[in-house]
């Protein structure tokens, strides 16, 4: 019984120890939006602010050039929501037609498309900007949503793994019963694979409301940007760089982010747990 319990207080103190080796950058950046700007990094190592400012999240939120963080948040919230529906709804048909339905070729065309996987961003970057020059889509929204309404492969596997757990029996009852291909996935598979679906949205949602490289493409306004770039709008090298409000920018820019995994965790460990046992 002594030795048990002494290996559950050193696991303990083992998992705080690393917990916080984890958490540091993040208790390091709250800790530094709090600082005034010239003590930031030649304090950095005191995580305990000697004096609090919390006028940088006031000029932070002011933004610049007339333009208020909260224009940049709109921003974000708008291309990762829509972006959000457009790759779940579409990742969900697809993997539907992948794992429940017979068609020629079926494992080429499933091969091709698990291969894009492997291709960068960055391959992909200078293709799409030619492609939405030509047709007028840059300085817009279009390049960041309408894309992921063509499916992401990630996403497309995971549900195939929900799906492909599900008995083939539930669909030939149905069809007995009447009911076509799409009644089948939206009244009787869909609400199966939640698990999924929650998973997906919160990769999803936290890829595009991070994602700085697209936006910093395909959006040339200063009010169109998101909240990814316009932070990067905070330093400038040839003037001196209100790191404080930067840092309390980045501390907002999480809260979402931090609210949709504390919410949906439960769905998340088991859509991750589940896709692996399932096949």
């Amino acid at each position: 019984m002594i030795k048990k319990r002494k290996g559950a207080v050193c696991f303990h103190i083992f998992a705080v120890i690393l917990a916080f080796i984890m958490l540091y950058p993040l208790l390091w950046m709250l800790s530094s939006s709090l600082k005034p700007t010239e003590q930031i990094f030649v304090d950095a190592a005191n995580l305990i602010p000697k004096e609090i400012r919390f006028e940088n999240y006031i000029n932070g939120w002011k933004g610049m050039g007339g333009i208020s963080f909260g224009t940049f948040f709109k921003n974000s919230f708008i291309v990762a929501v829509f972006a959000t529906i457009g790759s779940v709804i579409s990742s969900s048909i697809v993997a539907y037609g992948f794992s429940r339905i017979k068609f020629k070729y079926k494992n080429f065309w499933f091969a091709v498309m698990m291969g894009t996987m492997m291709l960068p961003e960055q391959v992909l970057i200078v293709p799409q900007y030619i492609l939405f020059k030509k047709i007028n889509w840059t300085n817009t929204f279009l390049p960041l949503i309408v894309p992921f309404f063509c499916a992401m492969p990630f996403f497309v596997f995971l549900n195939m793994q929900f799906l492909r757990g599900l008995p083939s029996e539930l669909d030939e009852a149905a069809e007995i019963d009447g009911c076509g291909r799409i009644r089948i996935y939206t009244a009787i598979l869909l609400p199966l694979t939640k698990s999924a679906l929650v998973t997906s949205v919160i990769f999803s949602f936290y890829w595009r409301w991070q994602d700085f490289l697209a936006p910093l493409i395909f959006l040339s306004a200063p009010q169109k940007y998101t909240f990814s770039v316009a932070i990067k709008m905070f330093t400038d090298p040839t003037v001196q760089s209100d790191w404080g409000a930067m840092f309390a920018m980045a501390v907002l820019s999480l809260i979402p982010v931090c609210l949709l995994f504390f919410f949906f965790q439960k769905y998340l460990v088991e859509g991750v747990a589940t896709s692996g046992l399932k096949g």
